[in-house]
């Protein structure tokens, strides 16, 4: 099977259980493999063809600096959980095609998808 999301273990677990109600298939890299290297969990992402959702700057390092493939990644950079978990559901569901193979940032305002 794959997965359509692979959330990285820094996600807020409330985020995978919404995604999960919404129908999509979440691999957790908090329920399946804790603690493994951002390089693991962007290969899991890629060979999966799925869209690696984080709030870990350092994906950005591995995409842009030492150009890692990825399937798209959606870096959470919201501070009020509340606010969170509601905002990457509610963008997740309605834009996950155009975050495939970009990379984006999601914040208190607004969601930026870079090329």
């Amino acid at each position: 099977m794959k997965y359509q999301i692979v959330a990285d273990e820094s996600v807020d677990f409330r985020i995978v259980i919404q995604l999960r109600q919404i129908g999509l298939i979440v691999y957790a890299i908090a329920e399946q493999q804790p603690s493994i290297k951002d390089e693991s969990v962007l290969a899991i992402a890629c060979e999966n063809e799925a869209l690696l959702i984080t709030e870990d700057k350092d994906f950005g390092e591995l995409v842009f600096r030492l150009q890692l493939p990825h399937r798209g990644i959606l870096l959470i950079r919201i501070t009020e959980a509340g606010q969170k978990i509601a905002s990457v559901v509610r963008t997740v569901s309605k834009y996950h095609t155009e975050l495939l193979n970009k990379f984006s940032v999601i914040n208190d305002n607004k969601l930026r998808i870079k090329e």
